[in-house]
């Protein structure tokens, strides 16, 4: 009965998706693009059968492997060590709303028990277990809400020939199966799966554009396949331009918005006003390497949490599992750190707005109500200068012991003198505005 069921929504996504034109999100849509806006913290998980390499989600493409050779890697994935209920509690305790979970990434390999492709965690591994279900039910249990990222491209299917900039060594590909219609629709084919068994979703994350950039990626039909499916559901796409119509929010790779210090990254004129979101890894790669020497401690992590929030934007920190299906301890306590801070600080970053002052590396600004936050990065030093501060202020004080600390507005800005001693490495003050 239930093949029936996703088949009929099948046929009815073939013949009922038009052109997304002149796109008005739906109430629902709205409502939880407040409740993204609000979360400011999700955890992104690149997990899949690259793991078993240790050496990062690329490895297909970097060490040019033949496709009869890749397609071995699902016999030695077998994480018999994955506990949906351990990592979905992890998640909890870190602080994070919700989590982004890589279904598909760019090998192909599909994460779920997709009906329209065997090369999938359940068919193709002596695992046999729905990762995506299990993960999806845990969260759900844990009140973390769940998002997909899926990636557009594909460098395991001969109907998405010709190639694009990534995935020309791959050994084994037929150029004569290219065939773009087919491979649209195998897409639609398995967003339908996964917005049609699983229950709520609250977003997809697409990735990949940006391999065949004038390719017709028939955006107008997919998004609004997807509003039709789950009109809360929020589209994000990584293409590192100006967002698309249709799209929900704008996301910011390994970066802060309009900073672009990656070089591929979105322009300052290319930011919109959706709602935003900065990915960023805990390691140097964003899936498991096991020669990984890049792993950022908890100031650093924190930071950039805190300097998100002050640009408006959530953060989403990646995680990279062990093939086994563990996350390695270092990241466990950076996102226990960060949980433990949340516990005490959250009121300075969840529910709060921000980019009306811009971040530096001295400070990033929070708002809420009439309270603003001004998260200081080295509070040892005499004072601290905020340009472009424009709000009245009644008083201000220290976040963590309520005492007032002096300031005076000057040609430089408002110009704030810290509270000493600091006995810390990260200091807050608290702004009570008029």
């Amino acid at each position: 009965m239930k093949k029936l069921v996703f088949f009929f929504l099948v046929l009815v996504s073939m013949n009922s998706v038009s052109a997304q034109h002149n796109y008005v999100p739906s109430s629902e849509n709205l409502k939880n693009r407040a409740w993204f806006e609000d979360s400011r913290f999700g955890v992104f998980i690149h997990w899949g059968v690259y793991s078993v390499l240790g050496d990062g989600e690329w490895v297909m493409n970097n060490q040019n492997f033949g496709l009869n050779e890749y397609r071995l890697l699902p016999d030695f994935f077998n994480p018999i060590a994955f506990d949906a209920a351990n990592w979905a509690k992890l998640f909890k305790d870190s602080g994070a709303k919700y989590i982004t979970f890589t279904s598909r990434h760019h090998d192909g390999f599909s994460m779920w028990n997709s009906q329209v492709s065997d090369y999938n965690i359940v068919k193709a591994t002596p695992f046999k277990r729905d990762i995506v279900k299990e993960l999806v039910e845990a969260c759900r249990e844990e009140g973390i809400k769940v998002m997909f990222y899926y990636s557009l491209l594909d460098w395991s299917r001969d109907d998405y020939l010709p190639t694009g900039k990534t995935g020309k060594g791959i050994i084994g590909r037929d150029s004569t199966q290219g065939n773009w219609d087919s491979y649209i629709q195998f897409m639609k084919d398995q967003l339908t799966e996964l917005l049609t068994n699983y229950g709520q979703i609250d977003g997809i994350w697409f990735d990949g554009h940006w391999d065949k950039p004038e390719a017709d990626w028939k955006y107008n039909e997919i998004y609004r396949l997807i509003h039709q499916l789950q009109p809360q559901c929020l589209i994000g796409n990584n293409h590192h331009l100006a967002t698309f119509e249709g799209e929900d929010f704008q996301m910011f790779e390994r970066d802060l918005p309009g900073q672009n210090t990656t070089g591929f990254g979105t322009s300052a004129d290319q930011v919109g006003n959706l709602p935003k979101e900065v990915c960023g890894t805990i390691a140097g790669s964003w899936g498991f390497d096991i020669k990984d020497r890049k792993q950022k401690n908890f100031k650093e992590v924190l930071t950039y949490l805190v300097k998100a929030a002050g640009y408006g934007s959530n953060l989403l920190l990646n995680i990279g599992p062990m093939p086994n299906g563990k996350i390695q301890d270092y990241q466990q306590d950076r996102l226990l750190d960060l949980g433990n801070w949340l516990r005490k600080y959250g009121e300075t970053i969840y529910g709060t707005t921000g980019g009306f002052v811009t971040p530096t590396d001295e400070y990033a600004l929070t708002k809420k109500a009439n309270k603003i936050y001004i998260h200081i990065f080295n509070p040892n030093q005499e004072k601290v200068i905020i340009k472009d501060f424009v709000p009245e202020i009644r008083n201000i004080s220290n976040y963590d012991d309520n005492k007032s600390v002096s300031y005076a507005h000057t040609d430089s800005g408002l110009e704030i003198s810290l509270p000493k001693p600091i006995d810390k490495d990260f200091l807050i003050l608290t702004l009570d505005v008029k």
